[in-house]
């Protein structure tokens, strides 16, 4: 007699490669997206060298204040300059084949991060008047690209169907509409573009690309 209440063992679902008869599509998926910048992160650094490592750390410390204290002049807080990297390190000459001691080198890297990023440019040339005497990158960004990098995915996802589309036609074969796997293999990226003037420094934002690459694999036959 049948029993309703009697259970069927479970059957674990066998992976592709079980399928010898099953055959797979893999395509790659791009898209990318353009969006205006909304804020600047501009890494200036400030290098001193002495031959006495406590001259060339006071050498660089009083600069370096300086340079703070017109960034926050400029109205930037105090909050959005962080220092990045602090090293000291030796240098040497070599004269006649031997190394030969010249000096330190403080080297103090900070980090200012503004949403005024029309005043990149009057930023950097302050700085520097103040005792920046390295600009390490100038970089556009947003702060939240959330929507975007969700938009730029779904395209990436689109363009990798059509792909995959196209081969199974021209193989003549009907093609599973839903992938059986998708993996994402790129992330956000953005690029700043930059402009020099001779008298004053002139920064003109570029575009925020975000960029999304997926790899998908569909099933075909």
């Amino acid at each position: 007699m049948y029993d309703s209440k009697q259970t069927v063992p479970h059957r674990p679902s066998l992976p592709l490669e079980a399928h010898p008869e099953r055959h797979t599509i893999q395509v790659m998926g791009e898209a990318s997206l353009s969006v205006p910048p909304d804020q600047v992160i501009i890494v200036l650094g400030v290098k001193t060298e002495n031959a006495s490592v406590e001259e060339a750390q006071q050498e660089n410390s009083q600069l370096t204040n300086k340079v703070i204290e017109t960034l926050v002049g400029l109205g930037i807080p105090q909050s959005d300059i962080q220092t990045i990297s602090y090293q000291i390190s030796p240098q040497y000459d070599y004269v006649d084949g031997q190394q030969v001691f010249r000096a330190y080198v403080v080297t103090h890297l900070l980090q200012v991060r503004t949403k005024q990023f029309m005043m990149a440019g009057s930023i950097i040339d302050q700085a520097v008047e103040a005792g920046a005497n390295e600009v390490i990158s100038v970089q556009f960004t947003t702060e939240d690209t959330e929507t975007e990098t969700k938009e730029a995915l779904v395209r990436a996802l689109n363009n990798a169907k059509e792909k995959a589309e196209a081969l199974a036609k021209s193989l003549s074969v009907p093609l599973h509409p839903v992938p059986i796997k998708i993996q994402e293999m790129s992330m956000p990226s953005v690029q700043p573009m930059l402009f020099a003037a001779t008298e004053a420094t002139r920064i003109e934002p570029g575009l925020v690309t975000i960029r999304a690459e997926v790899e998908v694999w569909y099933l075909v036959g």
